[in-house]
């Protein structure tokens, strides 16, 4: 929640309701105030880990800017922000212990809990570790400045399971003349929604800091499914000389209480989609998440030509899970859950700018290192304490890529994009547990190695019109959890192999005085797509299948019709689905045809803002989606389903300080519908109720 500076309330807000809503499409708007320049395309590098205009890099990217003083919403979760990007799924589970569902084009779809599929980063440092598993939990959106989201091709560039990238930025602090600036937000909600935050920036040009904590809690929408977490970051900017930049960063998560209501059937679910399943109470299924992590980014600058940028991350993150099983059994691994993970990672990269027949010629080479050693522990689940031990073992996973890639305009309306990364990632299971005839040593390690090259041609038709094509080769490893057990044997399944894809993608962007569109065609086909092959008692088998394919269109526009209305329209076509038949261990077969679970064909968000003066701005939300198939063999689906939300904004000044009053209504007209569903879930409770009408109100001040 830091304030880079403080104006009168009108412009702040003002600000906020044309620039952080064009964001995404970033058409050169007109702020309300004629003397105000028009809002500057904003600039990204995701696409190509240098500085460019979101209109001109050559990928579906998408840019969500961010204030958090003014934003109409409270700044809890992802998906508050990331409705509007295509191609994107973010879904709020209500169920804090598993975190936020995301998929990109399909990809991450399967993943029953965290981040699968979309590799995450904060600040250019990862939240998504070495075996491809992701959280989006610790991003600490009070403090974010804009999130990049890129899709497609480009983003294979990230290395393992990069179906996707959704990278956070956060504030800088004040430089120069820039005041110190502190800020505090109070708010609360239905379902007993609490939410109490803090935030103080301060600097120079030569050294400056902010520093953010909030606290958020709920009893939750269904029956047992309270939360309660604190969240702490900061960040300090040290510029020793014009060429040096160095960054500190410190992040504090912890989740210390997140019932879970687990999934219900759709027979429980058309009858109360608020309860939750015996089992759960019995058990007491719950999650207790703490996390701690440091980092450290440099920029230096060489020349005006070349620039260094390292990186180096360390943390640690605690976990127990009591799940919805006693896995008393000898060959279980306990229905407890007990992990302490440690990580870290150093990252370097080269970016060189020059040019060509005076035309500019870009390149960068860099290197990433990472490494996860975690201790697992399960227990006997008696009623929700642990018992006796059932699992005992340390799991690694690293990484160590070289990456490369050269952007190159080669004709005044010509640019050509290629790329390479050499990945090298290893997974490995060393044994603890005492050996026995009924339980041998089950260590074992496996390594995969794969090079996805990316290549990409961009067109300027004119100064308004951008047309680019893609194509490139990606990867997926399993990881450590879909390594986790074998059909019919105890130990780790290290023969599982990692999915392979080739993704094409034709796009367009256009912009105008007033308008803006962006439009995507893609087509993306994968071998060895890991896929549940059984689903029981807490344990899940993975195959691979071939033929799996992911293709349809993304579009959106922007339009700004005067001083005061500005709208959003963007929509979604996926046709995710298996093209050969497959067998599962349940002796089901899956025929051609079948669609992924977890991958709606149709989505779509539509959004109106109203400037209503200089202190006042309310905007009403649509997104609506088509029916969800549950399961690989799509016998059943979470209907399809629309829905409205309404939010609004009074800024005002009370004494010295600013003051911005915020409310928000999801679910509008308190429709019932499944808001994620848990693909493949071996007990059938596949639907996880979105919550119905509610209510939020906060109040922010600063000084």
């Amino acid at each position: 929640m830091t304030i880079r500076f403080l104006l009168h309330p009108a412009f702040i807000l003002d600000r906020r309701a044309v620039a952080a809503l064009a964001g995404s499409l970033a058409m050169p708007l007109v702020l309300a105030q004629s003397v105000t320049p028009p809002t500057l395309e904003p600039v990204v590098v995701s696409a190509s880990r240098s500085e460019q205009t979101r209109f001109d890099a050559p990928a579906a990217i998408d840019v969500v800017k961010v204030d958090p003083f003014t934003a109409m919403s409270p700044l809890v979760n992802l998906s508050e922000l990331l409705s509007a990007v295509p191609g994107l799924q973010v879904r709020e589970r209500q169920n804090y212990a598993q975190d936020l569902q995301i998929s990109a084009r399909g990809f991450g779809t399967r993943s029953t809990f965290g981040v699968r599929g979309v590799r995450i980063l904060v600040d250019g440092i990862p939240a998504t570790m070495p075996d491809g598993q992701g959280q989006a939990a610790t991003a600490n959106l009070a403090a974010a400045s804009r999130i990049e989201v890129l899709r497609g091709p480009m983003a294979q560039l990230y290395g393992n399971a990069a179906g996707g990238v959704v990278q956070v930025f956060t504030n800088n602090p004040p430089r120069g003349d820039e005041p110190t600036t502190g800020s505090v937000t109070v708010g609360a909600g239905s379902d007993g929604q609490r939410q109490l935050g803090a935030s103080i920036a301060g600097g120079n040009d030569v050294i400056g800091g902010t520093f953010d904590v909030s606290t958020y809690s709920t009893d939750g929408y269904r029956d047992h499914s309270a939360a309660e977490r604190t969240q702490f970051s900061g960040k300090v900017v040290v510029r020793p000389s014009a060429a040096t930049t160095v960054t500190a960063l410190v992040g504090y998560f912890n989740q210390p209480k997140s019932e879970d209501p687990l999934g219900l059937s759709s027979t429980d679910f058309a009858s109360n989609p608020r309860q939750v399943v015996p089992v759960a109470l019995s058990f007491d299924t719950r999650k207790k998440i703490e996390q701690q992590q440091v980092g450290v980014v440099i920029e230096h600058k060489l020349s005006a030509s070349d620039t260094l940028n390292a990186r180096a991350y360390s943390g640690t993150r605690q976990v127990f899970q009591t799940l919805s099983f006693s896995g008393a059994a000898a060959n279980s691994s306990g229905g407890v859950v007990d992990l302490d993970r440690n990580y870290a990672g150093l990252g370097l990269n080269w970016n060189h700018k020059t040019r060509v027949n005076d035309l500019p010629l870009n390149w960068t080479l860099g290197v990433e290192a990472d490494n996860l050693r975690e201790l697992r522990r399960g227990y006997v689940n008696n009623a929700g304490t642990p018992g006796a031990l059932r699992r005992d073992e340390k799991d690694t996973a690293r990484d160590l890529d070289f990456f490369g890639q050269v952007d190159w305009t080669f004709a005044p309306r010509w640019r050509a994009t290629a790329g390479v990364r050499s990945s090298r990632v290893r997974l490995a299971v060393d044994d603890h547990y005492a050996v026995t005839k009924d339980n041998p040593n089950d260590s074992g390690q496996v390594e995969y190695r794969k090079t996805s090259p990316v290549a990409g041609l961009v067109w300027s038709a004119t100064d308004n019109v951008n047309i680019y094509a893609n194509i490139g080769k990606g990867f997926e490893t399993p990881t450590l959890a879909e390594s986790a057990y074998r059909a019919n044997a105890t130990g780790p399944n290290l023969g599982l192999l990692p999915s392979t894809s080739v993704q094409g993608e034709l796009g367009a962007k256009i912009k105008s005085g007033r308008h803006a569109v962006d439009l995507a065609l893609f087509d993306s086909r994968s071998k060895d797509e890991i896929v549940p092959s059984s689903v029981s008692n807490g344990r899940s088998v993975f195959q691979n299948v071939d033929g799996v394919q992911r293709r349809g269109v993304e579009s959106s526009w922007l339009a700004k019709w005067d001083n005061k209305l500005t709208t959003r329209v963007s929509y979604t076509w996926l046709d995710a689905t298996f093209r050969e038949a497959f067998s599962n261990a349940q002796n089901a077969t899956i025929a051609a045809g079948k669609r992924l679970p977890g991958a709606p064909q149709h989505s779509l968000y539509s959004e109106a803002l109203y400037q209503v003066n200089d202190a006042l701005s309310a905007a009403v939300e649509m997104r609506a989606e088509s029916k969800v198939f549950v399961n690989d063999i799509n016998s059943e689906a979470a209907s399809g389903y629309a829905v409205l939300n309404a939010r609004t904004g009074y800024a005002f000044k009370l004494g010295t300080a600013n003051m911005f009053l915020f409310g928000r209504i999801d679910n509008l007209l308190d429709k019932q519908y499944a808001g994620s569903v848990i693909v493949n879930d071996g007990n059938g409770r596949f639907y996880e109720a979105a919550a119905g009408r509610r209510v939020f109100v906060g109040l922010r001040a600063a000084l």
